[in-house]
């Protein structure tokens, strides 16, 4: 008698959930793509901000589209692993005073900044990305 209670109350309690409307996926948006302008925006909006100098103040000293060797972007993080495939993305450089900050990103997705110790330049062939 007790195991078929016990057996009337887990289905009770499973059907009850059963029941229940699951929650609504929410959609996924695709990745942003991202051009050489926007990536540019993006640097010097963080650049202003890390720098405390308007963005008047700030001089781009090159943007370019390149080809990263890894998934690091040109910027790994010690003890990080990446992806070990060519990436197509941007490299930005803008003088902020005496700093020049670098800033790297792929085709999609914002720039982030790389510190100095951590730059890797891209590959040398940057043709057909």
């Amino acid at each position: 008698m007790v195991r078929a209670a016990t057996f009337v109350l887990g289905c009770a309690a499973l059907a009850a959930c059963a029941s229940e409307v699951p929650p609504t996926p929410t959609p996924l948006q695709g990745p942003v793509v991202t051009t050489l302008q926007s990536a540019i925006d993006a640097a010097l909006t963080d650049a202003a901000r890390r720098s405390g100098l308007k963005k008047t103040e700030l001089e781009i000293l090159s943007a370019e589209a390149v080809t990263w060797s890894d998934g690091s972007l040109g910027c790994p993080q010690p003890g990080m692993m990446y992806t070990q495939a060519l990436v197509p993305g941007f490299r930005i450089r803008v003088r902020a005073g005496a700093e020049t900050l670098d800033y790297h990103s792929g085709r999609r997705g914002a720039p982030t900044f790389c510190p100095a110790g951590r730059v890797v330049p891209p590959v040398a062939d940057n043709a057909a990305i």
